[in-house]
């Protein structure tokens, strides 16, 4: 939650500058757009706020806004001194960043005032309706303007056997794909037909490669084979403290093309299985690139 943010720009941006007021990823888009001169596009307001004056050095009046956190339907919510965890705990982060004693009781006038701007925030995002039905859209694939699309393990259903390497699915890839039972799903919705390329990043240990896999989506399928082995270590000293056991250590992945496949318009899944397994395992899996090359024509 409370990360770090260096922003480098000789000649733009003072170095050396702290700024101490609190800010969020949602400020991301409106800084470094207006940092490079490109304005808003659309009348949607956006829900972050340009941070240049700050980063440029000027003497600025401030608002102390809320900045709001959510997952799996719990709620924080932050100003600049306070924080209301998701139990309506309150922490002055002045006085106490470890978050270890509550001050409601103490400061009662803005833990109330926290506890309504959280409950307001539930309601404008329709948070209870988010949390109670299951979230069935697709992964969208293909736009024109966007036609890069990166699955990663996070966003696919391992099927059979196949598991993800850890419980945290951020950090997480595709393990334990010992037979041709399993396989790995992502329902997408391709926005543009045309012809893909088709790419993984993967890794494998010397004496299981060979294995075949195919790609099928939208009645469209594709043959490949995983080759050659690569199995790095895992990159044990990425973190400045011990990562939790959810989590998984990572490793350098490589990327493998499969080759191009065209595909229609339209919904469903995108389905990579095994039809021969040669050793062990098929493969890790960490991400599958689909790579819009060739649009069909109108």
């Amino acid at each position: 939650m409370r990360s770090p943010c260096f922003l480098r720009w000789p000649g733009r941006l003072p170095a050396g500058r702290v700024v101490t007021n609190i800010c969020g990823a949602i400020d991301l888009l409106p800084t470094l757009t207006a940092l490079a001169g490109v304005p808003h596009v659309g009348d949607l307001p956006l829900d972050g706020c340009d941070l240049s004056p700050l980063l440029e050095g000027g003497t600025i009046e401030w608002p102390d806004r809320p900045i709001f956190a959510h997952w799996n339907g719990r709620v924080s919510v932050r100003p600049q001194r306070f924080r209301m965890d998701a139990a309506g705990a309150l922490y002055d982060m002045w006085t106490d960043p470890g978050q270890g004693v509550d001050v409601c009781e103490r400061h009662p006038e803005a833990a109330r005032r926290l506890a309504a701007l959280a409950e307001e925030w539930r309601r404008q995002m329709g948070l209870s309706d988010i949390v109670q039905r299951p979230d069935e859209r697709p992964f969208p694939v293909g736009y024109r303007e966007f036609p890069r699309t990166v699955l990663p393990a996070r966003d696919g259903r391992p099927v059979g056997r196949v598991r993800r390497s850890a419980q945290a699915p951020n950090c997480s890839y595709f393990v334990g794909w010992s037979s041709p039972e399993g396989r790995i799903v992502w329902d997408v919705a391709v926005a543009t037909a045309g012809e893909y390329e088709v790419e993984i990043l993967y890794t494998c240990a010397a004496g299981d490669e060979g294995s075949e896999i195919e790609l099928s989506v939208l009645g469209a399928a594709l043959r490949g084979r995983v080759e050659p082995a690569w199995d790095p270590p895992l990159i044990v000293d990425q973190d400045v403290i011990p990562r939790p056991k959810a989590e998984s250590m990572m490793k350098d992945f490589r990327p493998l093309r499969l080759g191009r496949v065209r595909l229609p318009a339209g919904r469903g899944p995108l389905e990579l299985r095994a039809t021969s397994v040669v050793g062990r395992e098929v493969m890790h899996l960490r991400s599958f690139v689909l790579t819009l090359v060739d649009p069909a024509a109108p």
